[in-house]
């Protein structure tokens, strides 16, 4: 068992929150017990994930996508309401870490998605918007764009949108999970062979056929499964607490 408070702020030190400037809060977005012995993780608090914290008799929540985003509406009703209300009543802690989960070097979500598709970072980079956040690995041997496609699907279980010519030679990788297409720029200025992230928007096609880099779109959900377990499994050996990561599917 910890302390709520002293949770949360190892939390805000381990991934560096106040480097970044986000789209929501880091760190507790909603208060509840004043103490965590049983943590649940998932990518978004939506109500699927609150609804299974609450089965679990869960203290905490730890998610990458949180609440109280940048020009929603501010009112507390329907969907906000009940969600809220179900995390009140219940008195389960909402903990949410957007860029600063994504960043991480060894717990953030690029991090793992590296891991899980068995790629060394060889560099964390990017430019304006993408610094510190896109990662780039050379691959252990030389694939086509086919053959990525199908690895890429083989460890995400999900097929992929992919850009480019099925047999084209693809070397060296740069990636940024999520919503992060728009930093494709960024990806071909580092010279690398093939870009990956979550979405596709319709310019990216058009970006990534004029320029010969091969785009991959592996979802949003599916490139984002792996930070948030990652910090809760890390927190449940540093503190002894019981964790539980909960997969809400999602085929965005």
């Amino acid at each position: 068992m910890v302390a709520t408070s002293e949770l949360v702020n190892y939390c805000n030190d381990l991934l560096d929150v106040g480097q970044f400037t986000d789209f929501a809060p880091n760190g507790l977005q909603v208060e509840g017990t004043a103490t965590v012995r049983r943590i649940v993780s998932g990518v978004t608090a939506s109500q699927a994930l609150v609804d299974a914290a609450i089965e679990l008799e869960a203290d905490a929540i730890l998610v990458h996508h949180g609440y109280f985003w940048k020009g929603e509406d501010p009112r507390v009703v329907g969907m906000k309401m009940r969600r809220l209300k179900s995390l009140l009543c219940a008195d389960i802690n909402l903990i949410g870490y957007h860029l600063p989960l994504d960043a991480h070097p060894e717990l953030g979500n690029n991090a793992q998605l590296g891991a899980e598709l068995g790629w060394d970072v060889s560099q964390i980079a990017g430019q304006g918007g993408a610094a510190g956040l896109m990662f780039t690995a050379q691959l252990p041997q030389a694939v086509t764009g086919r053959e990525l496609a199908l690895h890429i699907e083989d460890c995400l279980g999900r097929r992929p949108t992919h850009v480019g010519e099925d047999e084209d030679e693809i070397e060296t990788v740069a990636w940024c999970t999520g919503g992060a297409q728009g930093f494709i720029q960024q990806a071909l200025d580092l010279g690398v062979d093939a870009y990956l992230s979550g979405e596709i928007s319709e310019p990216t096609t058009h970006i990534a056929r004029e320029s010969g880099i091969h785009y991959y779109a592996a979802g949003h959900h599916a490139t984002e499964r792996y930070g948030a377990a990652a910090l809760g499994r890390h927190l449940a050996e540093r503190f002894d607490l019981e964790h539980h990561f909960i997969d809400v599917d999602n085929p965005a």
